[in-house]
């Protein structure tokens, strides 16, 4: 059994199989999700688990060389806007209809529980070398 990191072996094993330049898709449970695209489905109930519980534990595993939200996080959820840009410091803003066309080229959907709007993130893998 793992010691530390993820435990989740559906999500690891997928996080794993990244590559550089690869994208993947944290979101809240609202978010539509894309066709044809890899889900890992982590929402149990309404902010179980919390977005930032997930992003942080992804952050800790992968190299992100950059990322994109929602433009409408700034205004509808300020906490969200603050702590992706407090983690990402590549951040872009597209408007949410842009991020939703987007996220149809990810690799891989991982869907938190989150219930508050716009808190989506789109991370693009870095290498470590």
């Amino acid at each position: 059994m793992k010691r530390s990191g993820i435990l989740n072996a559906a999500l690891s094993g997928a996080l794993a199989r990244l590559g550089h330049t690869d994208e993947l898709l944290v979101c809240d449970s609202g978010m539509p999700l894309p066709r044809g695209v890899e889900v890992v489905d982590l929402a149990f109930l309404p902010g179980i688990p919390s977005f930032a519980d997930v992003l942080d534990g992804i952050l800790a595993e992968l190299v992100v060389e950059g990322a994109t939200a929602a433009r409408e996080v700034r205004t509808a959820n300020a906490g969200c806007d603050a702590l992706l840009s407090g983690r990402l410091p590549a951040l872009t803003y597209v408007p949410h209809e842009e991020l939703k066309r987007l996220s149809g080229a990810c690799r891989l959907v991982v869907r938190t529980g989150e219930a508050r709007p716009y808190a989506n993130v789109l991370l693009r893998c870095g290498v470590a070398f």
